[in-house]
């Protein structure tokens, strides 16, 4: 895709090949607009994009080989993008309205923003050689609040399957068909005045409970207002208490949006049902409660977000001992 001229460290640039010549029925004549982007350091850019999938089904998420598609609901409008990332260098194409804004955004996504300075991976042994064996790991960053704040809600308080399910069925119906030679039907995510007007039948049929879609529907009544006091918080605590002050959002549901959205190396999602275990697994060897995994964490305090990812990266997991949660299906009721 690229000329291979160096380029100034953290540039990004659009060069002229287009990074995928795979023909688009829909949108024969449509040229993408492209970039290249190269971190200041090499970073695992795959990893940071890859943590915004919503399960292996997303509708606005594909892996093509080497390629990397994503489809989301700009602040310009609908935008895909196929990103090809290596240690030093990330290339990209964008297409559709929103393609200027989703190329701009790209570092911010690939963990390029993301300062690790400050962080003692010391402090634990197997802290410390996950760091070592994943140097790049960053955590990214989508810019898009609402987008993230709507999966997390849906999300709250039943399994995986279910939220994924949910959000596959309800992006693909109320989401916008996203634009480019995608490797497969994708869709970008409703906007928020598209999840406001999500009906409560659709709701009900997607299996999302009824109070998570009303927080969301009443949300997205204020949902410009509710995106520009989160920017204009910045992160952290600030961040919390603009959304734990709308009813149905809480602690848990705050970090998860923290995290898709900004990026927040420090965000800790309090209430999560398996969470805690597996942090205390990692590091004492043994569970603890949510308090004991904060005790366990304060030492990483403003990279406690940092700290979960490694331990994710590490493959350590706490064996599981009893039955699994059966998802509850409500839909007949």
């Amino acid at each position: 895709m690229g000329t291979g001229e160096r380029l100034p460290a953290g540039s990004i640039r659009a060069p002229g090949r287009p990074l995928s010549t795979r023909p688009d029925p829909r949108a024969r004549d449509a040229r993408p607009l492209e970039t290249e982007y190269r971190p200041r350091v090499p970073i695992d850019a795959a990893r940071a994009i890859r943590y915004q999938r919503h399960g292996v089904n997303d509708p606005a998420f594909a892996v093509d080989g080497p390629v990397l598609w994503r489809a989301s609901h700009t602040p310009e409008g609908v935008a895909t993008l196929a990103i090809r990332a290596d240690r030093d260098r990330v290339r990209a194409a964008a297409w559709g309205p929103g393609a200027e804004w989703a190329l701009h955004q790209l570092p911010a996504l690939c963990g390029g923003l993301d300062d690790p300075t400050g962080f003692d991976a010391g402090r634990h042994p197997l802290i410390a050689e996950v760091h070592r064996r994943n140097p790049g790991l960053r955590i990214g960053r989508t810019d898009l609040v609402f987008e993230a704040l709507a999966s997390a809600v849906i999300e709250q308080k039943v399994t995986g399957l279910q939220a994924f399910g949910a959000w596959r069925v309800l992006v693909s119906r109320f989401g916008e068909r996203a634009p480019g030679p995608t490797p497969k039907p994708m869709f970008a995510p409703p906007s928020i005045d598209g999840w406001r007007r999500i009906p409560s039948w659709a709701w009900h049929r997607a299996g999302v409970e009824p109070p998570q879609a009303r927080t969301i529907v009443e949300t997205a009544r204020r949902g410009d207002t509710i995106v520009a006091a989160v920017t204009d918080a910045g992160a952290g605590e600030a961040v919390d208490r603009v959304l734990m002050s709308l009813r149905g959002i809480g602690i848990w549901t705050s970090a998860e949006t923290r995290i898709r959205a900004l990026g927040d190396p420090d965000a800790v999602s309090v209430a999560d049902y398996h969470l805690a275990h597996e942090v205390g697994n990692a590091l004492t060897g043994h569970r603890v409660d949510d308090d004991g995994m904060l005790e366990l964490l304060e030492p990483w305090a403003g990279h406690r977000q940092r700290v979960i990812r490694l331990i994710y990266a590490s493959g350590v997991r706490e064996q599981r001992r009893g039955p699994r949660l059966h998802p509850e299906d409500h839909r007949d009721r």
